[in-house]
Parts: C-alpha cells; structure tokens; sequence
C-alpha cells in the first residue's frame, strides 16, 4: 500500500518506537513505575518525562512551559476553557478541535479567509475578543497563515493569540508571537494518544478536569513515560532533521505537480507547506476513485471529516462550490515517502479519473 495521508497521521519514527518500548515495561522490568509515586521506580519515570518535556520544548519558543496533553484537541480544549475570555475569534477554516470549542465554552467571532486561504487582514477583530485562533498550517489545504502579523495586530488589540501548530511542528520555525500553542505526537511521527499545550510565561490557566491535579495542576491523570519518551524522540528527531525533510518534500511535491498538472490546486501555491496536495478535477467521483484506488491512501478532504457527506467547511470557506469541494482529494507525503511511490499513486489516480471521463 501507499500511504499519501500524512495530514491525518505519520508513520512512527523508529527512534521514536525504540525510546517508547523500554518505557512500557512488564514484569521483570523496572521500567513502568508511576511518574507521579515518590518511590525510586517512579522517579525514574517521572525523570524520563522531563527529559522527554525538555525534548518537546524545542518545538516551542523560548519563554514558556510545556503541558502535555491526550492530544492537541484537549490542548485547545485547556487553552480556550480554561482562559474563560468570553468571545473568541477565530479563521473560518480552523480545524473543528478549535471551533467547537469555541461554541462550547462561549461565543465566537469568524475572521474570513480569501481564496487562497489566507485571513483577510482587512476584516477588524471585534471589541469584545480576548482570544484569536488560527492555524500555523490549515489542515486540509496547507496553507501557511502570516501568524507573526496576526499575534502583533491581536496584541494591539490586547488579545492573546492561540496557534495550532498541529500540521506546523516539528517542519516549520514555531510562532514565535503566539501566547498559547498546541501541538500533536502523531502528525510529527510520534504516537498517537499524546500531545502538548505550550503556555507563555505570565499566563494563567484553569483546569477544565479535575482530579489529582497531576500535569501542573491543570490536567489530572497519569502520565504515560513511553507516550511520553516516544514523543520527545520524534520532537529531537524532527528538530534535526528539519532542513533534510523540508528539502525531500519540496522534491516530492515538485514532482506530484508535475504528474497532477491537468488538476486545479486548491489553496495558495506560494504561502503553502508543500507536503499537503489538496487539488480537484471537475465532476469527479471521489468515492469511486477512492474504491479503484483502494491501494493509495489518501483523504477527500480532512481525514476528521471523511465519511459525513457532507462538504469541506474549509472549501466552502474559499470559495468552492459543493460539488467543487466534493470533486477535491487531499494527497499528503513527508519524510518516509519516496518519489516511486508518488509516481505509482499518480499513475493509478490519473487512470481512474479518465475512466470517469474527467
């Protein structure tokens, strides 16, 4: 199989499985102690979770803390309940870990996006907004936001800025303005069920769990050592090899354009991680392609939103008609992706769109 889904989730690092598996302990190991017991073994592992924090903190500015999560969808949870700023506005096209929760904890505002994906910097934030929401990188079609313009307008405003670097981490430089950030494991070839709110020196929240307390006293429940470990593998990893990765994605996404000349991009071309290829052909059947291309993994869409029937909020936001967004596939590849692969789904794509007549 081809895996062209990287938006969705990213294969595990081997680094990051090989410091996972000595954490996960067994019987006749001393390594599955409880990081929050006083006792050796759970200084042990309380030891190896702060190695792994220090490790994630560098996908994060300096001036800040790192509160590890189930994931960046609690992350945003934390950050927008646990502010309680009132209304909070946000990208008509942030990802919906963002705009339910906004609906959920309070009002919200929409800033609109143009047909490139990018905010219209024209449209003011509204007087009562405490909090602005947008993306580093839009999930679906990979546009890149100018998120240090945004931080100093909502700075002027006197509003915080969250950021959800989800699809950024670990391939971009971190929003080095933003107040709150979140971030998961899993998009950046860690594992899956962990995540991490950054909070900059000076802010406060409150927990929107409760129990033991035990993450800073803002998320309650134990801690996982080789969630843990195996993340601030991938977070080394990535910092590392970030220029190689980004020079072997510019590779593979120059060669895609060239196999999906004839389709139409959705999205900027320019202000774009180039690992995401959300493009479209005009009457095209997504689900019958999806069927006679079951040996390529890719999305209509976003993966989270796969399968409702219902048309992308993110293409609608720029423009696209229904049966445009409909007619829209979602191709992602990074580090662990070669260029015979791209090949191999182009072919198999193309030839299944001309059966259609497309």
């Amino acid at each position: 199989m081809i895996y062209l889904d990287y938006q969705a989730t990213t294969p595990l690092a081997p680094e990051a499985r090989e410091a996972m598996v000595r954490w996960l302990g067994g019987p006749d190991s001393d390594h599955f102690g409880n990081p929050h017991s006083p006792h050796r073994m759970g200084r042990m592992a309380a030891a190896a979770v702060e190695v792994a924090r220090e490790q994630v903190a560098g996908l994060f500015p300096p001036g800040g803390r790192v509160i590890f999560t189930s994931g960046a969808t609690e992350a945003i949870n934390l950050a927008i309940g646990g502010g309680r700023y009132g209304p909070v506005a946000c990208s008509t096209i942030e990802h919906a870990a963002v705009r339910d929760s906004i609906r959920w904890f309070g009002d919200g505002h929409d800033l609109p996006v143009g047909p490139d994906g990018l905010i219209d910097h024209d449209v003011p934030i509204a007087a009562d907004t405490r909090l602005v929401a947008v993306m580093q990188v839009n999930n679906e079609i990979g546009t890149i936001q100018p998120v240090e313009a945004i931080a100093r307008r909502t700075r002027a405003h006197g509003a915080w800025l969250l950021c959800d670097a989800v699809q950024g981490a670990g391939k971009l430089l971190p929003p080095a303005s933003a107040d709150l950030i979140a971030v998961s494991a899993h998009k950046l070839h860690g594992p899956k069920g962990i995540g991490a709110l950054w909070v900059r020196d000076g802010i406060e929240l409150s927990p929107i769990t409760h129990g033991g307390g035990q993450e800073q006293g803002l998320r309650s429940g134990t801690l996982s050592p080789a969630l843990c470990a195996g993340f601030g593998a991938a977070a080394q990893i990535a910092f590392e090899r970030r220029a190689e990765d980004t020079a072997h994605v510019e590779a593979l996404w120059a060669r895609a354009r060239e196999l999906f000349a004839g389709w139409t991009l959705n999205g900027s071309a320019e202000h774009r991680w180039h690992g995401n290829l959300n493009i479209r052909r005009d009457g095209l059947d997504v689900a019958r392609l999806m069927s006679d291309c079951r040996n390529v993994m890719f999305s209509a869409g976003s993966a989270c939103a796969s399968g409702s029937g219902r048309p992308s909020h993110v293409l609608k936001a720029i423009g696209l008609t229904d049966r445009q967004a409909k007619s829209s596939i979602r191709l992602g590849f990074g580090r662990y992706t070669t260029i015979d692969q791209i090949e191999q789904a182009g072919a198999q794509i193309n030839a299944a769109a001309r059966e259609q007549g497309v």
